[in-house]
């Protein structure tokens, strides 16, 4: 985080008297989510980490909206009114009626350097926590000409996609109030609505249902509910690490569309090429002939849900033969063929089959047993607000404490395509880390100039 010195400013959600709490009910992302918190805090684990947005505003800031627009925020989500209790049965929540959160001005006070700027925020963003409410800290760094925005959330409350949903909801939101108008935003959908829903639908899934079938096929092959990341990368079972996290450019936006040509051309889509570059990139590396992975997919769709805070994400089994020799033609031929098996159950949560098939794994009180090979990729070009991401300077800022496992994952902007990676800080989980971005990059480049891996 790079930003201009500043008055350091937070609004914090506070709950106004007379509250009335309406039951809701929580999903099971974020029944995991908070199992584990709870369970590593016994055990005195550092899970700490946190996911952020900043974006510019400039000339003068009108304070006064400004505070408006954070306000009209967080009463605009139920998922960030929510308080949630661990009972017996399991995780619940209440939530607050809209009319009943205010936000109480703290002033973090002057920071005089963009090395102090970014320790400042560094804290306060540490400062959510996934077992005390509220789950969102908002505020801004006020300049006389120009101000940074900032929001951070715990995962109970937000996945990637949310931070420029939050982002668009402020900015339009504040140029509404200052210019005296009453902010009018698409619908919004309602998290606790859809985890009800999630909940009915599964309320008798069991071990034995022919939707987890798919699961037992990949566990079949697999040898586990978790595919391993294949490639060493030098730490020691059970061991945490100071984690490293990076982000770096793989194409521009110019060899994206050359890309994009490319997978058109054999029938697919951008993602399906980058999922099949990573497999031969893996299997370039030393990987296996087969790739084997846990495949993030957005549960928004395209209503109201697509402008709602939350954790609207399911993860799914894919497998697809990358053996040397194969053409891209035919690698995406074997991508499509898995997606479409993958497909056929892709409504069963991630964690209820977890719970099911792997029940030993579900209750450690860590989140993955071991570096878990994962393919994830985000365009923010389709976010809500994507017109305007370059000229707010919209960013978002996932840091994590510790780890001892590698993940990555692929996000698009209108500047290119990048890869930001988290890894255990030992040399041979940076070299490996390093080796497969430059491979990956290689294959990439190849494909979107002349279609060959």
């Amino acid at each position: 985080m790079e930003f201009a010195p500043g008055d350091v400013y937070e609004w914090r959600m506070v709950v106004a008297d007379g509250n009335e709490q309406p039951s809701g009910v929580t999903s099971f992302n974020q029944e995991k989510h908070f199992s584990v918190a709870q369970e590593a805090r016994a055990a005195d684990d550092s899970l700490a980490m946190y996911i952020a947005a900043t974006f510019e505003l400039p000339g003068p800031v009108d304070r006064e909206a400004l505070g408006a627009a954070l306000l009209y925020f967080v009463r605009r989500h139920d998922v960030l009114r929510s308080t949630f209790q661990q009972l017996t049965g399991g995780l619940s929540c209440d939530v607050l009626a809209p009319e009943h959160v205010e936000l109480q001005p703290v002033d973090h006070g002057t920071a005089e350097t963009p090395s102090d700027v970014r320790d400042r925020l560094h804290r306060i963003f540490r400062g959510v926590d996934p077992l005390a409410w509220p789950m969102i800290r908002l505020g801004a760094v006020v300049r006389d000409d120009s101000a940074t925005l900032w929001f951070t959330c715990d995962h109970a409350v937000a996945d990637a996609l949310a931070m420029p949903i939050g982002v668009h909801d402020i900015a339009e939101a504040y140029l509404a109030y200052a210019d005296g108008r009453t902010p009018a935003l698409p619908e919004t959908g309602s998290y606790l609505a859809f985890s009800r829903a999630q909940r009915d639908r599964n309320a008798h899934l069991d071990v034995n249902d022919p939707r987890l079938d798919r699961w037992k096929a990949f566990i079949a092959g697999t040898g586990s509910f978790f595919p391993r990341f294949p490639l060493d990368m030098g730490v020691e079972q059970g061991r945490m690490y100071p984690a490293v996290n990076e982000t770096t450019r793989l194409l521009t936006a110019e060899e994206m569309k050359g890309l994009e040509t490319v997978c058109e051309d054999v029938g697919g889509k951008v993602y399906m090429g980058l999922l099949a570059a990573v497999g031969v990139a893996v299997r370039k590396e030393g990987g296996p002939d087969v790739h084997r992975s846990l495949m993030p997919v957005s549960d928004r769709g395209s209503g109201p849900y697509a402008h709602t805070m939350g954790w609207f994400v399911n993860t799914m089994p894919i497998a697809f033969p990358v053996g040397e020799g194969q053409s891209f033609g035919a690698v995406m031929a074997h991508v499509r063929a898995a997606l479409d098996d993958m497909r056929q159950h892709i409504d069963v949560p991630f964690v209820r089959a977890w719970e099911l098939l792997a029940p030993d794994e579900y209750c450690a009180h860590h989140y993955w047993p071991y570096s878990v090979n994962w393919f994830s990729y985000l365009d923010f070009r389709r976010s809500p607000g994507a017109e305007s991401h370059l000229a707010r300077n919209a960013r978002m800022h996932v840091w994590m404490e510790g780890s001892y496992w590698y993940s990555f994952w692929l996000f698009r902007t209108d500047t290119g395509l990048y890869m930001n990676s988290i890894y255990a800080g030992t040399d041979r989980s940076k070299d490996t880390a390093h080796a497969l971005e430059d491979t990956l990059r290689r294959t990439l480049r190849n494909l979107a100039g002349d279609g060959v891996f």
